[in-house]
């Protein structure tokens, strides 16, 4: 099932299905419970009401058993001999006997001795008289009781009158005076519970297949309503990738649930990667406008010395490619970073690496003053070729613009450590501060490229030092030219 409105409007119907019958199950349980405990509360009040009379010693054949038809009764001795059941009573079960017929003790009342030596009549009207006349108490021994205990519940049936149904028993027991403990089995009618169960059984079989069409129906129209935009954002993204245009947007509903959400984040990850497939574009193409000026210009030292050797210009082709060369490092290391390079964790001493490199710098037309806090830690974190790729661009800058002096500072600044390059050129106007830390953007457009650089070297710069977790601006020195700044954390 791939559909997605179909999954859920199975799964939705599916739980709303279990829930139902868990319910449903649960409410019929509780009302067979209720109603069985009703019924057990009648049979044990019709057992309650013989048992009493048998406490006051009613003879057996005089007991009052109320009606058979709803409450059948069954009293038994304490051999479970039966001693009296109710009218019409053909057959029972659930109260431990199924006999039905009272045994020769039923001719005689509960009172009565069946000793072999037979009580003197008048000693009997004397013990008679003299219980009457007593103050007569529950736990007094010579007079009957009723058991104060929980009855007995069970579940049986009884045919009275030809008539067979399911009965709740209650078992109540009662003490004659003369000490005979005789149970009373009284049943209640089970068919109000039953038919009641029924009902709602048929009523929730009934109606649980029509609900469940009804959740499965509205589940599914919501679903649908719910994915429509999506559906539309899958459309503008095949357009968009069949038609290769990354300016297109998908639509953005104007809810603020999560789909409106997923369409926002779409639309801004194709902005990110029209930016970058434009940035790509662009670097390739200034790419290759730079690599096609020394190119040219080697070929054609090359072909000319090829056929007039006197004429060739041996210093002008290694200057040529030496540029080249370095045009190609730079285009190498900037593919590296875009594509996520990290540097390493040494430690670099950053004023030994700023000597280290101005100390190599013997061709330069101006002198650079180096200067290196005292006391301080100037160590970072990083890569030593990188860091020293930026000092020798920020170097080469300064040198391109400076009129007399270059000054290099580096000083502990708090937890950072920060390396500063001033010349006294013209510096750079505030409108262009940021532009000039673009590829292949040079503000001195009236320079020759030999004379200007191909635009690649404070871009190199500010990308190393934010790789190292750093910033690199520019400001204006106090000597009245550019002053570029490189932060970099220290090492702790």
């Amino acid at each position: 099932m791939r559909s997605v409105r179909a999954r859920a409007a199975l799964g939705a119907t599916l739980v709303v299905a279990v829930a139902l019958v868990a319910a449903g199950l649960a409410v019929l349980l509780v009302l067979r419970s209720n109603l069985t405990d009703r019924a057990g509360l009648e049979a044990e009040v019709a057992a309650r009401e013989v048992a009493g009379q048998l406490a006051l010693d009613v003879p057996y054949a005089r007991l009052d058993l109320g009606d058979e038809e709803t409450h059948p009764v069954q009293v038994t001795d304490e051999r479970g001999r039966v001693v009296a059941v109710s009218d019409d009573l053909e057959a029972i079960t659930g109260t431990g006997t199924a006999r039905v017929t009272p045994g020769p003790t039923a001719s005689t009342g509960p009172g009565t001795q069946h000793d072999d030596d037979d009580d003197d009549d008048d000693d009997k009207d004397s013990d008679d008289d003299k219980d009457k006349d007593d103050d007569t108490r529950d736990d007094d021994p010579g007079r009957g009781k009723v058991s104060s205990d929980e009855p007995e519940f069970s579940n049986g049936t009884a045919t009275v009158d030809g008539d067979r149904a399911d009965y709740r028993f209650a078992a109540v027991e009662a003490t004659t005076s003369a000490g005979v403990t005789l149970t009373v089995h009284a049943g209640a009618p089970l068919a109000a519970e039953q038919e009641a169960v029924g009902s709602v059984r048929g009523a929730m079989l009934a109606g649980l297949p029509a609900l469940l069409l009804v959740v499965a129906a509205v589940t599914w129209l919501v679903t649908r309503r719910a994915l429509r935009p999506v559906e539309g954002i899958r459309r503008e993204l095949a357009a968009i990738t069949a038609s290769q245009d990354l300016g297109r947007r998908v639509p953005e509903p104007g809810s603020r649930d999560e789909i409106a959400r997923l369409a926002r984040t779409t639309n801004e990850t194709l902005s990110a990667l029209e930016t970058s497939v434009d940035r790509q574009r662009r670097f390739v193409a200034d790419a290759s406008h730079e690599l096609r000026s020394p190119i040219a210009s080697l070929r054609t030292q090359l072909e000319v010395g090829a056929a007039h050797p006197e004429l060739l210009d041996l210093p002008g082709a290694v200057a040529d490619t030496v540029r080249l060369q370095a045009l190609a490092a730079d285009l190498l290391l900037l593919a590296r970073l875009d594509a996520g390079e990290r540097p390493g964790r040494a430690a670099v001493d950053l004023g030994a690496l700023v000597r280290e490199e101005v100390s190599q710098r013997t061709g330069d037309r101006i002198p650079v003053e180096v200067s290196v806090a005292e006391g301080g830690a100037v160590e970072v974190s990083g890569s030593r070729g990188q860091l020293a790729r930026v000092t020798g661009n920020l170097l080469d800058n300064a040198e391109r613009h400076a009129e007399r002096s270059v000054a290099v500072t580096v000083r502990a600044e708090g937890k950072d450590v920060c390396l500063e390059v001033a010349d006294d050129g013209t510096g750079v106007p505030p409108p262009e501060r940021e532009r000039i830390f673009e590829r292949f953007v040079r503000l001195d457009d009236a320079r020759t490229r030999d004379d200007g650089g191909a635009g690649l070297g404070l871009a190199l710069a500010r990308d190393i030092a934010s790789r190292h977790g750093g910033t690199l601006t520019v400001g204006t020195s106090p000597r009245g030219g550019a002053a570029f700044v490189l932060r970099l954390p220290g090492r702790s």
